[in-house]
């Protein structure tokens, strides 16, 4: 299995730094009251693209020789990743093939779309879309770039900690969304002294259930508003977090609407549900973050307002 570290977020940094926006940080001082801490965010929903998958995929992309993209590049995704691969195909100038579950949000749907990308529509599991994925693959011979589960994506994901803490040193902890795990692994990998939590709806809890038992648990039925949280935790990204992490905390699809009108309310900011997650676990554990400055990363802001009705 690849060993990361920091140097890979580094250089990752170096490959992408030019083609990614280094995204705003800000704080409420309304909101700091009412949780007991200073909570600092970094809007990653103001990333090119609109989440911060933007990294990972031009990493990936990038890290190639053009002849490798004669083909194109495809993936299977639930929205902000299949839509940053499209852009970062676009940017070099090759084909990209996004495998998408019928589930999918359709204002992600239309991004993919936005940015060039050839849509092809599977079931909802797991299964229909590795499968949906291979058949595309054999087709097409284009390069399959994992929305999660390998290492150049995930040291592009960590080059949006990188970023945060050289923004905001003075950081205690920081609380980043977890579905497939690549932001969480590659936060890990330049974590520091801060401690790393992860965050999961609780109708999608794989990852806090693989941390407590140790072993990878997959993914069933989620049923969860976080529909860029559904995927189940990656091999490589679950070995990083179960070394690094210091804990991974769920929130109900309740807390996670209501942190999310929080957010909106004290800092006019337009999230999706798979960013608020993290704020609603702070609320849910206050006791936790009591005193401390903590880091939220908003991953994306690709809002489908018909699913919040």
């Amino acid at each position: 299995m690849p060993q990361l570290d920091e140097s890979d977020v580094q250089a990752a940094y170096s490959r992408i730094k030019a083609l990614v926006l280094e995204t705003p940080v800000f704080s409420s001082q309304a909101l700091n009251q009412l949780l007991g801490c200073e909570v600092i965010f970094k809007g990653e929903h103001l990333q090119r693209g609109g989440a911060f998958k933007a990294r990972g995929a031009i990493n990936m992309v990038y890290a190639q020789p053009l002849s490798e993209l004669a083909s194109g590049v495809c993936t299977h995704s639930s929205g902000n990743h299949g839509a940053a691969l499209a852009r970062a195909a676009r940017a070099r100038g090759v084909a990209a093939h996004i495998v998408m579950p019928k589930n999918a949000s359709p204002a992600k749907r239309r991004l993919v779309g936005h940015f060039g990308g050839h849509l092809i529509e599977c079931d909802n599991s797991l299964e229909a879309r590795e499968k949906a994925l291979r058949a595309l693959a054999a087709r097409t011979g284009a390069l399959y770039v994992p929305p999660f589960d390998a290492p150049l994506i995930i040291a592009g994901q960590g080059t949006a900690l990188l970023e945060f803490k050289r923004q905001t040193p003075e950081l205690d902890v920081v609380v980043v969304p977890v579905g497939g795990g690549g932001l969480l692994a590659g936060s890990c990998l330049v974590q520091d002294r801060l401690m790393v939590y992860g965050a999961e709806p609780e109708g999608a809890s794989d990852a806090a259930r693989s941390l407590a038992s140790g072993e990878r648990v997959l993914a069933q039925t989620p049923d969860t508003i976080c529909d860029g949280l559904q995927t189940t935790l990656g091999v490589l990204n679950f070995e990083i977090i179960k070394r690094r992490t210091t804990d991974i905390l769920t929130a109900s699809d309740a807390d996670t609407i209501f942190a999310m009108q929080l957010i909106w309310q004290f800092t006019k900011q337009w999230v999706e549900p798979s960013s608020a997650v993290a704020l609603a676990v702070v609320m849910r554990n206050r006791s936790v973050f009591l005193g401390q400055k903590v880091g939220i990363i908003l991953t994306g802001g690709n809002v489908d307002l018909d699913r919040l009705r």
